[in-house]
């Protein structure tokens, strides 16, 4: 018989640094769970992605057990470390704050497609791309879906 879910919590924290502090430790006492078991689990499972900040969405039982997913790091996180920047721009429609190209919107594309609700890699491109202009991140060239 399949458990009965009580809930769902999303966060997002850095990989393998999970620790019973705000924002991890009230979260998860809210709902019961055992706040340690959480982080053991969550440091040993994003160890090779330490540093990274990776959203977290956590499914809650109503036996206080839980499962929890470990999704990709956010889009606007990837395109600051490709383009070595700590922020974006602060006024991302006048002010270009660095110059990507379209083979690393597509290698980024490609890593956060599990993620995105495209059918296909030119449509994700799209949106990473849409992303960098709204943070005032340009993109070289000419994008190479224009063609078709």
């Amino acid at each position: 018989m399949a458990k009965e879910v009580a809930g769902l919590i999303k966060l997002q924290i850095k990989g393998g640094a999970a620790n019973p502090s705000p924002p991890v430790g009230p979260a998860l006492g809210a709902k019961g769970l055992n706040i340690m078991d959480f982080c053991k689990q969550f440091n040993a499972r994003t160890q090779g992605s330490a540093g990274k900040l990776l959203p977290v969405i956590i499914t809650v039982y109503t036996d206080k057990s839980f499962d929890f997913v470990v999704k990709t790091p956010p889009v606007p996180i990837q395109l600051l470390e490709t383009a070595k920047l700590k922020s974006g721009s602060s006024e991302p429609n006048r002010v270009r704050a660095a110059r990507i190209t379209w083979d690393q919107v597509k290698k980024i594309a490609e890593e956060k497609m599990p993620d995105l609700n495209a059918f296909t890699v030119e449509g994700a491109m799209k949106m990473v791309a849409g992303t960098a202009r709204s943070m005032g991140i340009a993109v070289k060239g000419k994008p190479p879906f224009a063609n078709q």
